[in-house]
């Protein structure tokens, strides 16, 4: 029975997880309550967060110090004390992995973003992260861009847990999909275990809201703005139900695959004309994961409505992309603008993380 409006959520069939990790959380037992109160069963890390735990508390001085004397490279630093973050969560959330049968239960770490478009780079370092953390509820984050998809499919290949990022396009949400699946043809192939492994594929709600809504201001059509994104997501679980049903999908169910879930991301409202628990209503339907940052948890369980949305109105989300390309708004451009700023920004954290860590050592060595 529901204890809370985000317990009545997850027994609609969505996976809360928060968008954040720091060492604070762990140690005062902040990430234990939410998991508690809040029903919150996964985690994605981020660098931009770990950043500023990292500039406004003490909480890594002291591995920080001790880490500097025996590693050079900020990020490697940066790896050293994320990575026992990661453990820790990861072990806090083992019996949620063994209570759901390995569906939830995960700690996201992602690969540096400056590797987006290095298929070989980014398989060497997801495996190797794989290797480093050594846990079994780990999912590593691979960018969903073109040469990912290759990345993606060879650690899958290897049975490897992967939670695929940056996805905006229908179009690249099916690639991704593909490249799941083709990862565990060649797992199964080669004799190995297909329940071993598994994946969600993220895929980024408001920022196409705000870069649809953008140019729809320009040209004078407000009454399509605050619809793609919603439209969007509903279109990709569509695809989803279609991809995971079938003869190729029954025969790789039958050697213990699991599904791909959708994992709504960025679900934080951005417009503060929209009900700030819009990403979370609206996307409420059975196998899917939404994670959300500290904000948005607040305000669901304080005023989040709770009824299966997700494939309500499939009908106009198809006939409001025809709609939005007789108004001038080219959808290509939309999602092929966002996925090169989503990796700009991710990839202008890794640099902010290197000079904060830098000027962090210089503080701790002057103490």
């Amino acid at each position: 029975m529901a204890t809370s409006r985000l317990h009545e959520l997850s027994e609609h069939g969505v996976s809360v997880w928060i968008d954040s990790l720091s060492r604070e959380m762990l140690e005062t037992g902040e990430l234990a309550r939410l998991m508690e109160e809040d029903a919150v069963v996964g985690v994605t890390s981020n660098p931009t967060i770990f950043q500023k735990a990292l500039a406004e508390g003490d909480w890594y001085d002291e591995q920080l110090e001790t880490a500097a004397k025996e590693i050079d490279d900020p990020i490697e630093l940066f790896l050293a004390l994320a990575q026992e973050d990661i453990r820790d969560a990861c072990d806090l959330l083992a019996p949620v992995w063994e209570r759901t049968g390995g569906v939830d239960g995960y700690v996201s770490l992602e690969v540096d973003p400056r590797l987006a478009y290095d298929r070989e780079a980014s398989y060497d370092q997801a495996m190797r992260f794989h290797e480093d953390v050594d846990r079994k509820n780990l999912y590593v984050k691979i960018p969903g861009t073109q040469p990912g998809l290759g990345a993606i499919e060879d650690c899958i290949a290897k049975g490897k847990s992967i939670n695929v990022t940056l996805i905006f396009s229908l179009e690249r949400y099916a690639a991704v999909v593909e490249a799941y699946l083709r990862g565990l043809e060649r797992l199964v192939a080669a004799g190995g275990d297909a329940a071993s492994v598994i994946s969600v594929a993220s895929f980024f709600v408001s920022r196409v809201d705000t870069e649809a809504d953008r140019r729809l201001e320009e040209i004078g059509r407000p009454d399509l703005q605050g619809k793609l994104a919603i439209a969007n997501a509903k279109l990709a679980y569509e695809h989803w139900r279609q991809a995971f049903s079938g003869d190729r999908w029954a025969f790789l169910e039958g050697k213990g695959a699991r599904n791909q879930r959708c994992l709504w991301a960025s679900t934080s409202t951005k417009n503060p004309a929209y009900r700030d628990v819009l990403y979370v209503e609206e996307l409420i339907g059975p196998e899917v994961v939404n994670t959300m940052p500290l904000e948005t948890v607040l305000a669901f369980q304080d005023h989040g409505e709770v009824r299966d949305t997700l494939e309500e109105g499939l009908d106009e989300a198809h006939a409001l992309f025809e709609e939005l390309a007789a108004a001038g708004v080219d959808y290509d451009d939309v999602v092929a603008t966002l996925e090169d700023e989503g990796v700009q920004k991710f990839s202008h954290s890794f640099d902010e993380l290197r000079q904060g860590i830098t000027d962090k050592l210089a503080v701790v060595a002057a103490r």
